[in-house]
């Protein structure tokens, strides 16, 4: 469960107002013209930036100031997700032992996940060897591994093509499914990526203007919105 109670936060100039609820198990895009506040919004709920005023609650517990490694959340962003001079085994284990000095049942961990993303025995590749989507593959990975509950991704599949972000994103679909995460996605890809999410919410000017169902979206009512998305919105 992720609670937003009046939160408000200004950068220079800029004023955004966030007030939401979203269920536990939902699955979220979050859409908007660039600099609306989106990644803005999911920073907030890491921990990386702190409200002027306001709560949020994480799962019924209040981590408004709590730091970003003791909250319930694990984030992926667009790019920087790997680090070039780790294997791929070793960049996932960042997410559960940032020494680096797994034991057996560790590395097993390791290999279980790795499975999970289609990635089995890719644990000595280097970076420079993984295309685009195995990448973010592993990135992934290494998120799901820490076993918190709350997963936000901030544009992470954006640079890869029209095939491979439904590749990803039935993949996210399928692991939030299997361990039960609550999920929040800000896309710039909408008419990819509606059929997959249980809700939509739209951020424009700092403020949320729409948090409903997919198919709400192709009403009459909400062409405003679509003209605010500049999007040929149609249902998947």
């Amino acid at each position: 469960m992720i609670e937003l109670n009046q939160i408000n936060y200004q950068y220079d100039n800029f004023k955004m107002h966030f007030d939401i609820k979203i269920t536990a198990k939902e699955k979220v895009v979050i859409v908007g013209p660039s600099g609306a506040g989106k990644s803005s919004l999911l920073s907030l709920i890491a921990g990386f930036i702190s409200p002027n005023s306001g709560q949020i609650l994480l799962n019924h517990q209040n981590m408004t100031h709590t730091q970003p490694g003791k909250r319930p959340v694990s984030i992926l962003f667009q790019h920087n997700n790997l680090f070039d001079h780790l294997n791929v085994e070793q960049n996932i284990a960042l997410g559960i032992k940032p020494c680096l000095k797994l034991n057996i049942s560790e590395r097993q961990t390791i290999d279980d996940m790795l499975a999970k993303v289609g990635l089995t025995g890719f644990n000595n590749r280097y970076p420079e060897h993984l295309s685009g989507g195995q990448s973010q593959r592993v990135a992934l990975a290494r998120c799901l591994i820490q076993r918190r509950p709350i997963l936000l991704l901030d544009e992470p599949f954006s640079a890869l093509d029209q095939a491979l972000r439904f590749e990803m994103l039935a993949l996210v679909d399928q692991i939030c499914d299997e361990l039960d995460l609550t999920l929040m996605m800000v896309s710039h890809n909408l008419n990819d990526s509606l059929s997959y999410f249980s809700r939509c919410l739209v951020v424009d000017n700092g403020q949320i203007v729409f948090y409903g169902l997919p198919n709400q979206l192709n009403h009459p009512e909400s062409n405003h919105i679509a003209k605010i998305l500049g999007l040929n919105i149609s249902k998947k």
